[in-house]
């Protein structure tokens, strides 16, 4: 085996050559293989022998994968090998399965140009192969296939020759189909993949087997030869007919993008600058002469190093005492050190040219998504997460005094992951960790206990809840304090359309800027003067200034934004996030002496207009849905589907084959967070197979709205009964 610095030494050689440069993700459905494949990649360039390949799952390097045999979190690795007398580059990044950290995946695919989209065709394509090919092809990055534990087509379902092929090309019509919905316009064609192309394997990563049009070119191996050796069970000669490295790094190499070619397409999908500017014409010709352009996706914490960034280059050159602005900042910092990322360690090198995957030291105060600029420019688009968190959990330390050390490793990892969400409850004092499902909050538990060495207590999971409106209504009046000041607002829902802009990033949070903004909003369904006046964008919710003639507005607007922000980060029915709702600012009187109008009196007026607004519309709740796909034997079928309905499911789909059946169905969170697995295992025997994603938020049934309200204002501390919208019209 080689050690790791002959390989980063040799990979930093290669790094100035574009054509030779791939980034690649490795993306699957939960336990589909990606790891074991990865480590065949590995084993090819000497980091690990090839006898162990497939089964010490490398980049699952933390205690809590190994012990789970699972990717929580995605792992980067550089190496070369040779292909064709030729030496390449693989900067790869392999990304977990499970959709509680599917945030990872997401913004994984900022940093890389294609992927190889891994798929059991025992278990065919599960709801996450196809969320990762979706954000895959989001962010453009091109696909090959390699299906993975073929031979428990053989071994287990005892498929013949013929019902094996036939089940696999049905499986690549399928993925080419999506592949066709998902791309960015114009590349649905050219990146189908097919075995003709020499763009899909077939092989397993646990037994290190793999066939392809290169294979067969290269070994004359046919399926019939794969067949008879797995029949036989000789692994052996089946490795030695069909390398599995050979295989993958063809598809690679010959189908993925280098640098050079993807950029000049990635860049305008996700730099929305002066593509004629000098900072645009270097990004997009990868040119490492140029001033450096990073984008940041990924914060790792080391004892030694503190905050470390992991990010792509898309022009220049990194190296140590480069000084960068952070997302347009006007401020500077130098870069300490620059590296590359082997799995676990993290090997420092002089400089990382454009087109390459590298680690940054030094600059603090990152953000996933921050740009590193040495030049003020345009940020890049903010990475969107599909998912939202949807269960909290409250949290504290069994000791006071260690306090202060838990929120310090809760400020680390929600650094390392946005899906993550941590804040206090004012009211109670406690900690509130938000998440994408239980999984995801039991392994942030573990890390606490195990990395971070805090002892802590928890709750039970708690379920996040929105409010919103379905009407119309205004204009409703507030008062400051010193009734010196009055704004008037309506409030209405927001348009679905906008809100579903909103969800996929075409509109961005925070405050409109510029002309695309504004014809973004337009787009989505918002109409043309209103979009114009829209001063700020929170929670899927928007406050437009449409006063005309007011006098000092504009000096108050910005505390305007801040008691909106509050008003719907924190709303007045169950003290739950407002979404979906259009603020109006439709007059105002204004006290003209600036000290009767500070954030003392505008914040709680205009807090006061907007809860008073809301709750004259007639607040509703919306609860979080996840979709199931639970696959049972058909015996069970009716004993389930009465078991989900019992939990307000709605069973959306049923497919039937041979003595399985598949059930897809969307359930409440609130119903499946306790008790649902050791339910379902009970009444089948352990016999089910089930995988859930988010499937959005949608309204709460109105005889069971009351109930939740008063537990939720309990839970906080506040009185049971919600307020009415004369307590803040007064």
């Amino acid at each position: 085996m080689a050690r790791k610095e002959y390989v980063v030494e040799e990979v930093t050689k290669m790094m100035r050559d574009h054509k030779h440069i791939r980034n690649v993700g490795i993306i699957a459905h939960v336990h589909h293989g990606k790891t074991s494949l990865t480590d065949s990649l590995l084993a090819r360039a000497g980091l690990i022998a090839k006898s162990v390949a497939g089964d010490v799952l490398y980049t699952n390097y933390e205690e809590i994968e190994k012990d789970r045999r699972m990717t929580i979190k995605s792992a980067y690795i550089s190496f070369g090998f040779n292909y064709k007398g030729e030496d390449y580059i693989i900067n790869l990044i392999d990304t977990p399965g499970h959709v509680d950290f599917g945030g990872h995946v997401t913004r994984s695919m900022r940093a890389i140009d294609g992927v190889i989209l891994v798929v059991d065709p025992t278990e065919g394509i599960m709801p996450q192969t196809e969320t990762v090919l979706r954000q895959a092809m989001k962010e453009k990055a091109k696909p090959v296939l390699f299906f993975n534990k073929v031979d428990r087509l053989l071994t287990e379902l005892r498929l013949t020759p013929e019902q094996t092929q036939e089940r696999l090309l049905k499986l690549i019509n399928e993925i080419n189909q999506m592949i066709e919905n998902y791309a960015p316009e114009g590349y649905g064609e050219k990146w189908k993949v097919s075995v003709e192309k020499g763009s899909v394997a077939f092989g397993s990563a646990l037994r290190r087997w793999a066939i392809s049009k290169r294979i067969m070119e290269t070994k004359n191996a046919t399926f019939k030869q794969v067949f008879d050796l797995t029949a036989k069970n000789d692994l052996e000669a089946l490795q030695e007919l069909c390398p599995i490295d050979e295989a993958t790094l063809a598809m690679v190499v010959e189908h993925l993008p280098n640098p050079a070619e993807a950029q000049p397409y990635r860049i305008p999908q996700i730099w929305h600058g002066d593509l004629n500017s000098p900072d645009g014409k270097a990004m997009m010709n990868t040119d490492m002469n140029a001033k450096t352009n990073v984008v940041i996706f990924g914060i790792k914490y080391d004892q030694q190093a503190g905050e470390v960034a992991v990010g792509r280059v898309f022009s220049g050159n990194a190296k140590k005492g480069t000084e960068f602005h952070v997302s347009g900042k006007q401020d500077v910092q130098k870069l300490q050190q620059v590296g590359i990322y082997m799995g676990p360690d993290r090997i420092i090198v002089d400089a990382i040219p454009a087109g390459n995957i590298a680690a940054f030291v030094g600059i603090k105060n990152l953000s996933v998504g921050d740009t590193l600029s040495e030049d003020m420019i345009e940020p890049f688009e903010q990475i969107k997460h599909y998912s939202q968190p949807v269960v909290t959990k409250a949290i504290e330390a069994k000791d006071s005094r260690d306090t202060t050390k838990l929120i310090e490793a809760l400020r680390m990892l929600t650094k390392e992951d946005p899906t993550l969400r941590a804040e206090i409850n004012q009211e109670t004092g406690e900690h509130l960790i938000s998440g994408m499902g239980e999984l995801h909050l039991e392994i942030v538990e573990t890390k606490l206990r195990d990395d971070f060495k805090v002892p802590i207590t928890t709750s039970e999971p708690i379920v996040v809840y929105h409010e919103t409106i379905e009407r119309k209504v205004g204009p409703i009046e507030g008062k400051s304090p010193n009734r010196h000041s009055r704004f008037f607002v309506n409030v209405e829902p927001l348009p679905e359309g906008v809100q579903k802009a909103i969800d996929e990033g075409t509109i961005r949070e925070g405050k409109p800027k510029g002309q695309v903004a504004i014809e973004a909003m337009i787009a989505a369904g918002l109409p043309r003067q209103t979009a114009k006046e829209v001063e700020e964008i929170t929670n899927k919710c928007m406050l437009a200034d449409t006063t005309k003639g007011v006098q000092y507005v504009n000096e108050v607007m910005e505390l305007l934004i801040d008691g909106f922000d509050e008003a719907v980060k924190d709303g007045p029915l169950a003290r739950e996030k407002v979404s979906g709702v259009l603020v109006s600012l439709v007059d105002a009187t204004i006290h003209e002496d600036p000290v009767h109008r500070g954030p003392a009196q505008i914040l709680p007026a205009i807090k006061r207009a907007i809860y008073a607004g809301l709750l004259t519309s007639g607040v509703v709740l919306e609860e979080p849905k996840q979709n199931f796909t639970i696959s049972i034997p058909l015996d069970y079928m009716s004993d389930v589907i009465s078991f989900l309905q019992s939990k307000r499911g709605q069973i959306v789909n049923i497919e039937q084959e041979s003595g399985q059946v598949s059930i897809l169905a969307k359930m409440p969170v609130a119903e499946v967070i306790k008790g649902f697995s050791n339910d379902l295992r009970g009444m089948t025997q352990g016999k089910a197979i089930w995988y859930q994603e988010f499937a959005g938020y949608e309204r709460m049934p109105t005889e069971l709205q009351n109930k939740v309200v008063r537990e939720i204002r309990k839970r906080k501390g506040q009185p049971e009964e919600p307020p009415k919208p004369e307590q803040f019209m007064d």
